[in-house]
């Protein structure tokens, strides 16, 4: 039986204090360790994103506790509270290749004592099952894309209709205008550097033959004003970041996206574009840089979804302007030791992006220009 929410005179808004949040971490730990123990890639997410969102350290040993024992401990917590921690639980379940069927029923058994409906357990458990393409339509029917409208295109300005939110829009002039009069912008405007990070890159403008989706173009502001590089570790950051900066539940599917695709590879495609490239989440410190960036995400100015905003109508702030009006707060110096890195840093571009780069600069007679961007 699920135990109830509370009321509004019963609800706790406050902070986990540390005890709390021991027995936080015993439920997630619980719920995603598989028959043969947690895993490293496991506790080092848990360890890192329970400290940057709440700022005290995870125990060493922790007491497997079960699910109604969790429920009763979370029962002044309000619905969304509760769902985050559901996610955190599916998060490292997803980590998991294989992904045994008995961490899934594991994590829907937490959820049902806390009365949380997370659609994601469906995609959790058809890993599990291995039926992964019915996984993937699931991404789409229950997760960030499922409920696409004509009206969420506006912020984007195609002028054709997209039947799919990841559709491509490949012969829209009027839509590859406005993108490339960005490159007409001042200087160290948001709008200006969004330009040179695709010249620096070779990336194609919305609009014309080989871009990106629409919709995927809109991340692609948020690694310039959020400052993240373009190496498959940074696509994990910046989907980080605008999940938990979303608290509309079904923003976590876009971190579970990007997850199952360079991670476990559960995924062969996403986003229209994105193609499965495993085992980057496993790399030495990305799991920290994962969690600084939910931190950051989380510390955002109320409730912002990122992929909506008409970012053509902030293309004239200057960059510094346009983080403010966000409330972004600094990467952690921790993350930064970890190898985070910024669009224009050494490491913050892939070698390919940088020969395609070069090659769109040579076609268009002009010298290539990385603005300070190095494979490594």
């Amino acid at each position: 039986m699920p135990v109830p929410f509370p009321t509004a005179a019963t609800v706790n808004l406050q902070p986990p204090d540390a005890d709390e949040v021991e027995l936080l971490s015993r439920g997630v730990v619980s719920a995603m360790a598989p028959p043969t123990g947690i895993t490293g890639l496991q506790r080092a997410l848990v360890d890192a994103i329970v400290y940057e969102m709440t700022g005290y350290p995870v125990p060493r040993d922790l007491e497997p506790i079960n699910p109604q024992e969790y429920a009763a401990g979370l029962a002044r917590r309000e619905e969304s509270f509760r769902t985050r921690m559901v996610q955190m639980m599916l998060l490292g379940a997803l980590v998991l290749r294989p992904l045994p069927p008995v961490v899934a029923d594991q994590v829907q058994a937490f959820a049902c004592e806390l009365g949380v409906d997370e659609r994601m357990l469906d995609v959790a458990r058809e890993f599990a099952a291995g039926t992964l393409g019915l996984a993937a339509l699931d991404f789409d029917r229950n997760g960030y894309t499922a409920e696409w409208l004509p009206e969420h295109q506006d912020a984007l300005h195609t002028t054709t209709p997209l039947a799919e939110a990841w559709e491509q829009s490949c012969h829209d002039p009027e839509l590859a205008a406005r993108w490339c009069a960005l490159e007409r912008l001042p200087e160290g405007t948001l709008g200006r550097r969004v330009a040179d990070f695709y010249r620096a890159r070779g990336f194609i403008y919305p609009g014309l033959p080989g871009s990106a989706p629409p919709l995927l173009a809109q991340h692609d502001w948020v690694h310039v004003l959020a400052d993240y590089g373009t190496k498959v570790e940074s696509e994990l950051e910046v989907f980080a970041f605008i999940a938990r900066a979303n608290d509309d539940p079904r923003a976590f599917s876009l971190l579970a996206m990007v997850v199952s695709l360079f991670e476990t590879g559960y995924l062969r495609k996403g986003a229209g574009l994105f193609e499965s490239s495993p085992g980057q989440l496993s790399h030495q410190g990305v799991a920290d840089r994962v969690a600084d960036a939910m931190r950051r995400g989380a510390r955002c100015d109320g409730s912002t979804d990122f992929l909506a905003i008409d970012w053509f109508e902030l293309a004239d702030l200057p960059l510094e302007e346009a983080r403010r009006r966000f409330g972004l707060v600094e990467k952690s110096e921790h993350a930064r030791a970890a190898g985070s890195v910024g669009p224009w840093e050494p490491g913050g571009i892939s070698e390919f992006q940088w020969r395609i780069g070069e090659e769109q600069a040579r076609r268009e007679d002009r010298p290539y220009e990385p603005y300070g961007a190095s494979i490594s």
